[in-house]
């Protein structure tokens, strides 16, 4: 059987569309609380296994795209997914070589990195949120991201 890889652009575009819903449905109160940040595994997804498709300003539009379904101050996600990027970027050979338990390590220090970055920014523009449950994201990206990658390399390779 002959594997063929689809257009990496139009499959970025895609699926960060899906991934954009995901994050901005409207779900009940417990299950917003514990929804991961698809957006983000799936910029991680990207600028790891395509990095050229997934470059940094593809993370910047992700992130704006966010705070404007979202209704946040408009950069603040943008900003915290450049971060990720940009740390997956310069690592993603390294990451690359690691197996899925070390890489889901690794993406959860990335997890936590952005929800700190997004609690900086918070306290700095005035809006803390200093309630624990904003780090059950990165719990369940935790979780997730074994599924969802293993999602995202069948969507890639047909």
């Amino acid at each position: 059987m002959i594997e063929e890889r689809r257009n990496p652009r139009l499959l970025l575009l895609g699926v960060g569309l899906a991934a954009l819903v995901l994050s901005a449905l409207p779900l009940p109160h417990v299950a917003d609380l514990l929804r991961p940040d698809f957006l983000l595994l799936t910029v991680v997804w990207f600028a790891l296994m395509m990095p050229r498709a997934g470059g940094l300003a593809t993370a910047w539009a992700a992130g704006l795209a966010l705070d404007a379904f979202r209704g946040v101050a408009l950069g603040e996600n943008a900003l915290a997914f450049v971060v990720v990027a940009f740390i997956v970027h310069r690592f993603h050979l390294r990451m690359r070589m690691y197996p899925l338990r070390q890489q889901t390590l690794v993406v959860l220090l990335l997890l936590l990195a952005y929800q700190f970055l997004l609690f900086w920014i918070d306290g700095v523009t005035g809006h803390p949120v200093t309630a624990w449950v904003r780090w059950l994201p990165v719990v369940t990206g935790t979780l997730v991201w074994p599924l969802w990658t293993g999602l995202m390399g069948r969507l890639a390779i047909r």
